[in-house]
């Protein structure tokens, strides 16, 4: 953005638009350069608003919830972050009779799944443990065990190009292995889910199993971003990446976890090109031996 741009945009977003971001405030690796922009979106206008102008602008932006499927480049990123702050990260419309609730994008999955504990609402207890918001688990169609957030999903509220809401309701909805199809350039502002009638014991109960299961699987000692490739079709990309002979693998702070080959930690002082050359010798060593292409799961943004 030239000065002019940022000058614009400014009187669009107020105080909620700051400049040079340290991306690795906001990413659960720790790692990465500076936002050109950040703007922390507190209100639907006006970031419709703000929408439209960079739509407009051909500035780039993107939506980042709590950065925890993400790794940003050591040089940063152009144009600007989206995030999510009042409104649009919580609970907005309970329906009891329908057992639906809406909730806002930048909702953290934690604070969903407190309220179902709470309500006796059941059906996404498995997403216990994972460190992301409702948008950002929608678009990538979150899953564990074995389940997935799509299948809970009502209807979507989002935004699309030059700044128009829409609402897509569940026929129109396609949710895929770790994605769903929208529009490009859309932003996912809400999202209405259906659950099942259960007692608060039941859903504390299921909630506790899963976080159980999920730490003793899991490094969650080490800052991570997840799983860092999707499992290919009948395999898992964890148990190639072992049998690849990578296991605790290090480049620089940045190591393949000695507990899930499928994730890559930040042991201390990682950098995001350490990160990447991990991912790029897992993928390398799993062709050269198994023959299957790993596919990213997380991803990479930025210079």
């Amino acid at each position: 953005m030239d000065q002019s741009q940022k000058n614009k945009l400014l009187k669009i977003a107020g105080e909620d638009l700051c400049f040079d971001y340290p991306m690795a405030k906001h990413t659960t690796f720790r790692v990465g350069g500076q936002a050109e922009a950040v703007y922390k979106a507190n209100d639907l206008d006006t970031l419709k608003r703000v929408i439209a102008y960079l739509v407009a602008g051909h500035i780039p932006y993107v939506v980042v919830g709590k950065g925890s499927n993400l790794l940003v480049k050591d040089a940063g990123l152009k144009g600007v972050v989206i995030l999510f702050r009042g409104a649009l990260a919580a609970l907005e419309e309970k329906r009891t009779e329908e057992l639906t609730v809406l909730a806002g994008a930048g909702l953290g999955l934690d604070g969903l799944l407190n309220y179902c504990r709470n309500s006796g609402l059941g059906g996404l207890e498995f997403l216990a443990g994972i460190p992301g918001t409702v948008g950002g688990a929608i678009v990538m169609n979150s899953g564990a065990f074995g389940s997935e957030i799509g299948t809970r999903a009502r209807d979507v509220h989002l935004i699309v190009p030059p700044g128009e809401l829409v609402v897509m309701d569940r026929s129109q909805l396609e949710f895929s292995y770790r994605a769903l199809c929208i529009e490009p350039g859309s932003v996912i502002v809400r999202v209405r889910f259906k659950f099942d009638r259960e007692t608060e014991e039941i859903v504390a109960k299921r909630i506790a199993d899963f976080l159980v299961r999920r730490k003793k699987r899991q490094p969650l000692e080490y800052p991570s971003a997840g799983s860092v490739f999707k499992n290919p079709p009948g395999d898992y990309a964890g148990r190639l990446i072992e049998n690849a002979g990578l296991k605790g693998k290090r480049v620089g702070g940045a190591m393949i976890s000695d507990k899930h080959c499928n994730f890559i930690v930040n042991t201390g002082g990682a950098t995001a090109k350490d990160i990447l050359e991990l991912m790029r010798l897992a993928r390398e060593t799993v062709k050269r031996q198994a023959g299957i292409e790993l596919e990213p799961e997380i991803r990479v943004m930025g210079k």
